[in-house]
């Protein structure tokens, strides 16, 4: 007799084994064991291999929200750190399996995605669920974001350099990798964040020259908006000129005194 329950378990041990061991290199025999399930039960709601692999990436699509993404909307309400506790996330399993296996996705978008539509399609669409939740968190955060950048985008830079980092640290064989492009990304949120404060200042400051500098090396100086610049002083190259040329014209006398011119013999 076949249960939901038992397509759910069909499905669980299936992802697992195409995470752990690859689609290709798992055997239908292997899902049949490590599920407890006969041929028959498996082939009823599964009628071919490529099926199953269909049915596993529309369980990982409707898993995605309350598996991945549940654990960091509970660990904080700041959505520009809830984008890190789901990195962490990924960082803790990464390390759970000695960064031998990857993204399950991931994994499959390179094993499998370029031999059907239809997988390719179901595997495109877990990505972008992924970034629909992450950009779903970042459209939330008016104040620590540029009004200018696109959450979207921004959502799908995310999702790449996770799975950079994923991809170099299975290589590495340590989570070095994974960790370094984490910290660029951070620097990045952080370089963001400081734009949007300058952004939402009340005061926009503006920079002019100060006096008594060369322009050359002018130190700003700033002024309320608005204001002025204030003017060069006697001190500067400019105003030190002027008085110089209108001091020697008071100077000068009235008319030159010719001398006289010695007779020609």
């Amino acid at each position: 007799m076949t249960t939901p329950d038992t397509k759910s378990r069909i499905l669980e041990v299936a992802f697992q084994l195409f995470h752990e061991q690859g689609y290709h290199a798992t055997g239908i025999s292997t899902i049949l064991r490590e599920a407890g399930v006969n041929a028959g039960s498996l082939y009823h709601f599964f009628p071919s291999k490529e099926a199953l692999l269909i049915g596993v990436l529309e369980y990982a699509l409707s898993a995605m929200s309350f598996v991945v993404m549940a654990p960091a909307e509970a660990a904080t309400p700041d959505p520009v750190a809830r984008v890190f506790a789901l990195l962490d996330w990924y960082r803790s399993n990464m390390n759970s399996w000695g960064c031998k296996m990857g993204c399950p996705i991931g994994n499959l978008a390179l094993e499998v995605s370029d031999n059907d539509a239809g997988v390719r399609t179901l595997i495109d669409a877990n990505f972008r669920n992924w970034a629909d939740h992450v950009s779903g968190w970042l459209h939330s955060d008016s104040a620590d974001l540029p009004a200018s950048v696109n959450r979207r985008q921004l959502a799908y830079f995310v999702l790449t350099v996770m799975e950079g980092g994923i991809m170099q640290a299975r290589a590495a064989g340590n989570i070095k990798p994974f960790d370094d492009s984490i910290a660029q990304l951070r620097a990045y949120f952080d370089a963001l964040r400081t734009l949007a404060t300058l952004e939402h200042s009340p005061h926009t400051d503006r920079i002019v020259p100060s006096a008594g500098s060369s322009r050359s090396a002018a130190k700003p100086t700033r002024t309320a908006p608005g204001a002025a610049p204030p003017r060069p002083s006697l001190s500067s190259p400019g105003a030190t000129r002027k008085a110089r040329r209108k001091a020697q014209k008071k100077t000068k006398p009235e008319s030159r005194t010719r001398s006289p011119r010695r007779n020609r013999r």
